[in-house]
């Protein structure tokens, strides 16, 4: 019997690739917080492919997405993607958190602190 691999397939690399060297103004800005396991230790990574979908950011350590919405995810089709998107993702047990362009941009603090409590283990061992 043959597994479907579901992580980072290989037709989505050129894709995944462009995503993270063109990333959004709150993209770039959220990664910066995200990235060297800055927050709390977790390693996060960006544009990775979980089936056919591209997740903003995602920490295999928790199974936890991070998707930054634009304008495109308030109209009804954009809603009805999300929420098929998310029932996949949830039925392979990856959590997805969603903030908007301008919570990221407005209240960055208040998006890691929801981040953070999004965390199963409150504290990771150190691995320095």
């Amino acid at each position: 019997m043959s597994h479907e691999q579901l992580n980072n397939k290989p037709e989505l690399k050129e894709l995944r690739r462009g995503l993270r060297n063109e990333p959004t103004e709150e993209e770039a800005l959220l990664w910066t917080f995200l990235k060297s396991k800055q927050l709390d230790g977790r390693k996060f990574r960006r544009q990775h492919s979980f089936g056919n979908y591209i997740l903003d950011f995602y920490c295999p350590a928790e199974q936890l997405a991070i998707e930054i919405d634009g304008a495109q995810h308030y109209s009804k089709e954009g809603k009805s993607n999300d929420r098929e998107r998310d029932l996949f993702l949830k039925n392979h047990g990856i959590h997805v958190i969603r903030f908007s362009n301008s919570e990221v941009t407005s209240d960055t603090q208040k998006v890691l602190s929801k981040i953070r409590s999004e965390f199963k283990n409150q504290r990771l061992p150190n691995l320095s």
